[in-house]
């Protein structure tokens, strides 16, 4: 948590400074087409180790300007699952977390490729959903594979965009997002009668993504 804190801290203070920052040569924001960006919590699995909640995520986005007001991307994401997705922050999801008392018998693998769509609203306000097919492998508290299934994962957000730097190549977009799964299929029974307890969505996560425009 004291990790999160100075990495939200440090963007916060870095988009202070994002619309006042001149640009001095002759590119200017609207000048770059492409985009590469990450969230900036995958930065917080980095020194976890081992740890049972480590989700070993990595993401990361591609995304090409069609115009000043919509841009279409490519996504790729990789985690860990060890516990349900859908138990909400109402449901004392911090608490199951430190409890231990919904983790799975070993972990769940969803690796995919997908798609996004962003629409810029008015400013940097950005309204964006993201579609992504997963791949999943069920492993038991020995890392040794169960079983595969699939699972279709989207996600919708809402979020401000801040460029910053020399001709603005750099931007953060702190949003929340909602996201659901369906077609969650081949699911042992140990790892489904878990699921089953819970939602297939989560409402309101906050995120941080940080990128750069060439």
């Amino acid at each position: 948590m004291k990790k999160l804190i100075i990495i939200l801290l440090t963007f916060c203070t870095l988009s202070v400074f994002a619309q006042d920052n001149p640009t001095n040569g002759k590119e200017t924001d609207s000048s770059y087409k492409n985009r590469l960006s990450f969230p900036v919590f995958i930065l917080l699995n980095i020194d976890d180790g081992g740890k049972k909640t480590n989700t070993q995520h990595v993401e990361l986005h591609y995304r090409r300007n069609l115009n000043a007001k919509d841009i279409i991307g490519v996504k790729f994401a990789t985690w860990r699952l060890f516990q349900p997705m859908g138990i909400q922050y109402g449901d004392g999801l911090i608490d199951k977390i430190e409890s231990e008392s919904e983790y799975y018998p070993g972990f769940v693998r969803e690796t995919g490729i997908g798609f996004t769509y962003q629409r810029m609203l008015w400013k940097g306000l950005f309204a964006s959903v993201e579609v992504l097919p997963l791949y999943k492998t069920y492993l038991d508290e020995n890392n040794s594979k169960i079983q595969n299934g699939f699972k279709l994962y989207t996600s919708y957000h809402i979020g401000y965009h801040f460029s910053f730097g020399k001709n603005k190549r750099f931007y953060i977009e702190p949003n929340v997002h909602c996201q659901n799964w369906v077609f969650d299929t081949n699911t042992p029974t140990e790892f489904k009668t878990l699921d089953d307890k819970w939602d297939n969505y989560f409402l309101f996560e906050p995120s941080i993504y940080f990128g750069v425009k060439f």
